[in-house]
């Protein structure tokens, strides 16, 4: 039976708000016709997981947060997210959807660089937001939830790189849901133009364990001829929050895109994280990593779609489960007809910590031309006792082999984390979800 969600909000409310945020005719337009879109449409569908009872329709809208003075004033969960004695340069901290704290070099911005809240952008530099902003990579009207992400987007970033700049440090975002209810519809738009470069890193945090809320994420990614984008993340949603999350990159000619993507929520989750190589010798490699607890259902997709000739897509997943959390991997490398000489590899593999938890790997390889190479591995199973034995015959109590164990199946994705204090919390979360 599918259960008919209904927003608490209605058209006069999307109008009102768009009007407090001083949108252009654009913006305000398209959120009024894609809540008119999403009564329309159908949940997305993801495979062997129902999401229809799942909680996307009560949440509070808007909470402000207070704004910050000093990075120095942040509690030990945020603060630990930077490197010690050394503040960055060039970032944004959304309390709720409140921007209260940004900073960015005065030598990015005489090179043009823009990296600030999505409201700013789209007052101060509406064209080119409204060039990229649902138009290529995610839309409007695939399924309901992108339909309610456009009706209520309530915050976000926005980053453009122009032509031939280079960014050494990278840009960091902490979008911090603090209020227990509210709901965070953030849209986080990337762009690097042609031959530029660019890493950047966010950071999702909550704490609401009783309450009931919702975070529907969209991350758009536009890698332009010769460009190299690094995109890192570490989601960490407490138990209360249902989590939507698609990340989706387009690659041109040439072009790069990395995903290091650390997914440590607590409660029931769908990530989308796929890319689509449309530029000849275009590259994507996502490597993501999660641990499940608790009762929590989460579904990720990893997948890359190959236009262009000569093109290379990587996927790496590593899951924990433990208690009786479950989880479904799938991994899809889509080779289309005239792409190639392309190459599709993937691995995912799931490591299960208790008789009740469960994994499921699905490799996928859709093939549509002939001069091509692809390849696929899935594993699901329990910590090798031979690995075990070998540790603990050497001294080691069989609590800390088992993390030894762990930290090392997950090492090649959090490894790859920018930011080493990104990289230590990602660490920190794993180790407090296995014990």
């Amino acid at each position: 039976m599918t259960v008919m969600t209904k927003l608490p909000y209605d058209k006069a409310y999307i109008e009102q708000f768009s009007e407090n945020n001083n949108e252009p005719d654009w913006m305000k337009s398209l959120r009024l016709q894609a809540f008119d879109q999403a009564s329309e449409l159908d949940l997305p569908k993801p495979d062997k997981t129902k999401i229809t009872r799942w909680n996307f329709h009560r949440f509070k809208h808007v909470a402000e947060g207070e704004r910050i003075t000093s990075l120095t004033n942040l509690p030990p969960a945020i603060n630990d997210l930077f490197d010690e004695n050394n503040i960055p340069d060039n970032i944004v901290i959304q309390r709720n959807q409140t921007v209260a704290y940004q900073a960015l070099s005065p030598e990015l911005k005489e090179k043009g660089v823009i990296f600030t809240d999505i409201f700013t952008a789209i007052k101060d530099h509406p064209d080119l937001v409204q060039k990229y902003f649902m138009k290529d990579a995610v839309t409007v009207d695939e399924h309901r939830l992108t339909a309610y992400h456009a009706a209520l987007m309530n915050g976000g970033v926005f980053v453009y790189v122009p032509e031939n700049v280079q960014i050494e440090t990278p840009l960091q975002t902490v979008f911090w849901q603090e209020d227990p209810e509210v709901a965070l519809f953030n849209h986080v738009l990337v762009v690097a133009d042609k031959n530029s470069s660019v890493t950047y890193v966010e950071n999702y945090i909550s704490e609401n364990k009783e309450e009931e809320t919702v975070s529907n994420i969209i991350a758009e990614v536009i890698a332009h001829k010769g460009a190299n984008i690094s995109f890192g993340a570490v989601d960490y949603f407490a138990n209360g929050t249902t989590s939507y999350i698609n990340r989706r990159g387009i690659a041109d000619d040439h072009a790069t895109i990395d995903w290091a993507l650390g997914q440590m929520n607590e409660g029931h989750t769908v990530s989308e994280n796929s890319t689509h190589l449309v530029g000849k010798e275009a590259s994507a490699n996502a490597r993501t990593v999660t641990v499940g607890s608790g009762k929590q259902t989460q579904n990720f997709t990893a997948k890359t779609v190959h236009f262009g000739k000569d093109t290379d897509g990587q996927i790496l997943q590593r899951g924990i489960m433990k208690d009786n959390a479950t989880a479904i991997f799938n991994a899809i490398g889509k080779i289309e007809h005239g792409a190639t000489r392309a190459n599709a590899e993937q691995e995912s593999r799931i490591l299960m910590l208790s008789k009740r938890s469960r994994g499921d790997a699905n490799p996928i390889l859709l093939i549509d031309e002939d001069d091509v190479t692809a390849g696929h591995a899935a594993s699901v199973g329990r910590i090798d006792e031979m690995q075990m034995y070998y540790l603990m015959s050497r001294g080691i109590s069989r609590k800390q082999a088992e993390r030894l164990i762990i930290l090392g199946f997950l090492a090649p994705v959090v490894n790859e984390l920018p930011i080493t204090s990104v990289k230590e919390q990602l660490k920190q979360l794993i180790e407090r979800k296995i014990d």
